[in-house]
């Protein structure tokens, strides 16, 4: 690549003091490394980079990959650190359960190095096989805006530099300067649903549908959910009567929301005010498709619980509180300034 084009690449990363880079040993993240420590090096100033191997012990050659990793940052003259996964392992979902470690490990290690920003190596084609994921998975828009380039997760700011760059570029950039890197069987493996995905490509691209256009359309309807959750800041700011212990909205004014502002604000609320986290959007849909029903004149009564949040009509108002806490497992939400800010913010249905 062209020093204009790392330049480009890799701007977000000068807003960051240190950074710590993701490395498997795979193609990606080892072009990820590479390309990253080309960058600075030509750079007076600039964030400190840092790298590590998640050690998933799930496979025999696990170890020999990360021993590798640590010698290619050597000879970049950047500091690594293997992260062993340990402990049980689960029977099944092991995919799942090896990405929530990963990012555990990574995360706890990017805070330790004071490092507030890790850099992850998805590519142009990670982002395709996303939106087909989430497609095939039933996401809604905020799903199928697929990856961003630069998002917040649990204190850290998620980097993805190669988001727009072909994986095959990338393999060709390692070859040409002669970087060894590992090839992960369970990438095949078609007992996974990313795989399967993988190997439908060739026909897909065949009928026009390529990673860059997947990937412009990501584009496209991540735009299209920005707006629509600017127009539900707006409904939230507009319809809020108080949210002390119990979130009040006008119920007028919610009833006359286009439904996806509706579905929106109502996920927010019930989440903020809810035991239960954030609530899937299928049954946020089917709840909504009731709530409308008993609004319509003449209003019914309705008094139901969703993702322990009870959503009750009163009036000219919509009611949203925490259920009781169920046992001694439950939980009572946070006090209302909380809320307030949390329904106000991002908060909303799961995609």
């Amino acid at each position: 690549m062209l020093d204009g084009e790392l330049d480009a690449l890799f701007a977000p990363f000068t807003r960051q003091p240190r950074i710590l880079v993701a490395v498997s040993g795979g193609p990606d993240s080892s072009a990820l490394l590479f390309l990253a420590a080309r960058w600075r090096a030509r750079r007076s100033e600039g964030p400190e980079l840092f790298a590590a191997t998640v050690d998933h012990g799930l496979r025999p050659e696990s170890g020999m990959e990360a021993t590798a990793v640590a010698a290619l940052a050597a000879q970049l003259g950047i500091p690594h650190a293997v992260l062993l996964w340990t402990g049980r392992k689960p029977e099944r979902g092991i995919q799942e359960a090896a990405r929530e470690a990963r990012y555990a490990l990574l995360g706890a290690q990017a805070r330790s190095l004071g490092a507030p920003a890790l850099a992850l190596a998805h590519t142009l084609d990670d982002q395709a096989e996303t939106v087909l994921f989430r497609m095939a998975r039933g996401s809604g828009l905020s799903g199928l805006r697929g990856m961003q380039a630069e998002r917040a997760r649990e204190g850290l700011t998620l980097l993805r530099p190669l988001l727009d760059v072909p994986k095959s570029r990338l393999v060709a950039t390692l070859e040409a300067a002669g970087i060894a890197y590992a090839r992960d069987p369970s990438n095949l493996d078609t007992r996974f649903a990313r795989p399967r995905l993988r190997a439908m490509a060739p026909g897909l691209t065949r009928e026009g549908l390529d990673a860059r256009r997947l990937a412009r359309l990501a584009t496209r309807l991540a735009r299209a959910d920005a707006a629509l959750e600017a127009a539900t800041d707006t409904a939230a700011g507009d319809l809020s009567l108080g949210t002390r212990g119990t979130v009040t909205l006008d119920l007028p004014g919610f009833a006359a929301l286009p439904d996806e502002i509706a579905l929106r604000l109502l996920g927010r609320v019930i989440g903020a005010v809810g035991t239960e986290g954030p609530v899937e959007l299928a049954k946020l849909e089917a709840f909504l498709e009731v709530l409308r029903a008993a609004m319509a004149p003449p209003a019914a009564p309705f008094r139901r619980t969703l993702a322990g949040a009870v959503v009750s009509l009163a009036g000219f108002q919509l009611h949203v509180s925490p259920a009781p806490p169920r046992g001694m497992g439950g939980r009572i939400a946070s006090n209302s300034s909380d809320k307030k800010a949390a329904i106000l913010g991002k908060w909303g249905p799961r995609s």
